[in-house]
């Protein structure tokens, strides 16, 4: 074992894990006062309901279980992780400890994957959905999409380097750190979820401003830090590629976030703070799948071109009239899609425009089609049975005086309160 390589693996755990509360922030600025706790507790229900899947069967399904045609491992090899963790002398410890680092550091890196990915959803549903049924759905989500989503692609199966596509075409598909299992993933989820439970009160005929904007910024810039344990860390290592990685990161994040703004600029007149926020997402998401095999220059160019094409697409909600609250589709899906087909283009070796073939740029086309049917169709199952069931929405009366007291029974800023106490100092 491999003790710096360990050190770094458990480190970019911990950074991966702090992404999901900083989509708490970044998601729970932009929605107005009365709906900013439910957000925050969808992201907590995103930890904690995947972190006791995952322990269950979802690590089993992902990465442990026997291979079942290419699309999902069994769930029992890895049930409550019997494959990866051991009693030894008195205390629990990794089962296989002859790789780089503990096979039992995987299991947790892997699971905050697992975790930001069903949290991004929250961002397309904000505002309207019970918490109680969002429980469920992380549950199933994770089961029926997710974990096999990452076996699919990272452990061997339909859309891996060495999957049934990859082998036809004479080209190994590429995904370094989630453009199709967590960005393209989560985007699909989250239009087909919108499109089924149907729109905020006021959509597109009312202004629905953002809150709070320092949370936005704040929830960015965490984002933008655990981004370096998604993607460095994805390396498997403390070694070159992690390094590479973290600067094309960088480097990408900044471009977009620098077009983002001149986009705004043009078209608008204002380099606004929301809009620098989510060009540094957006720049992330485009260099999540390439920040291992793309160089510098082209590590820019993909992220100046999603900063220009996510804020132009984020408006495409008003013009197809579904509402994704906080563009989950325009800043992840559109996004994951740039970052995973431009490899086609820019992958070095394999790119048209650095030596390679058309086969590449196929390969990833495909496993972008592929990924974003199976999404479709294992979410739609999944929220009409809950819709049918459960029921997805808060009633009209609670959306309009605010789902945090709905659903939590409590308000993020006790106005009154300051005031009364403020009168009461004064007098």
């Amino acid at each position: 074992m491999d003790t710096g390589n360990a050190a770094w693996m458990l480190t970019s755990a911990a950074l991966v894990f702090l992404m999901t509360p900083g989509v708490a922030f970044f998601y729970g600025g932009m929605v107005r006062a009365k709906a900013v706790l439910n957000m925050l507790m969808l992201s907590a229900a995103a930890i904690s309901v995947t972190a006791i899947i995952w322990t269950f069967w979802g690590w089993s399904i992902a990465y442990a279980g026997k291979d079942i045609g290419g699309i999902f491992g069994d769930p029992a090899t890895g049930f409550l992780l019997k494959d990866s963790m051991v009693a030894k002398d008195g205390v629990f410890t990794a089962a296989n400890t002859s790789g780089d680092y503990p096979g039992s550091i995987d299991v947790a890196f892997q699971a905050t994957f697992a975790m930001i990915t069903v949290a991004l959803i929250t961002g397309a549903i904000a505002e309207r959905v019970k918490y109680s049924t969002w429980m469920l759905f992380v549950a199933l989500w994770i089961t029926f999409d997710y974990a096999p989503m990452a076996h699919m692609v990272w452990n061997g199966g339909l859309l891996s380097p060495t999957g049934a596509i990859s082998q036809a075409l004479g080209a190994a598909a590429h995904d370094f750190a989630g453009g199709t299992v967590v960005h393209i993933n989560a985007a699909t989820a989250a239009l087909v979820t919108v499109l089924i439970i149907g729109k905020r009160k006021g959509f597109g005929t009312q202004p629905i401003r953002p809150h709070n904007v320092p949370f936005v910024m704040l929830g960015a810039f965490l984002l933008w830090f655990g981004w370096f344990g998604f993607n460095a860390g994805s390396a498997f290592g403390a070694n070159g590629t992690a390094g590479y990685a973290w600067v094309s990161t960088t480097a990408a994040a900044a471009a977009a976030m620098l077009a983002w703004g001149f986009t705004e600029k043009v078209r608008s007149g204002h380099y606004t703070a929301v809009g620098a926020a989510s060009g540094m997402v957006a720049g992330l998401v485009a260099i999540t799948p390439a920040a291992d095999v793309v160089s510098p220059l082209w590590a820019m160019v993909i992220g100046a071109i999603a900063g220009v094409v996510t804020c132009l697409a984020c408006g495409l909600k008003f013009k197809f009239g579904y509402d994704d609250s906080l563009d989950v589709v325009g800043v992840h899906g559109v996004g994951g899609l740039i970052g995973t087909v431009l490899i086609g283009f820019f992958g070095v070796g394999t790119g048209l425009f650095t030596g390679g073939s058309w086969r590449q740029l196929v390969v990833q086309i495909l496993v972008a089609v592929v990924a974003i049917l199976y999404s479709a169709v294992v979410t739609s199952i999944i929220v009409f049975a809950l819709e049918k069931t459960m029921g997805w929405r808060v009633t009209e009366a609670q959306e309009v005086a605010g789902i945090d007291m709905a659903d939590q029974g409590e308000r993020a800023y006790d106005f009154a309160g300051t005031a009364s106490s403020v009168l009461k100092e004064v007098k």
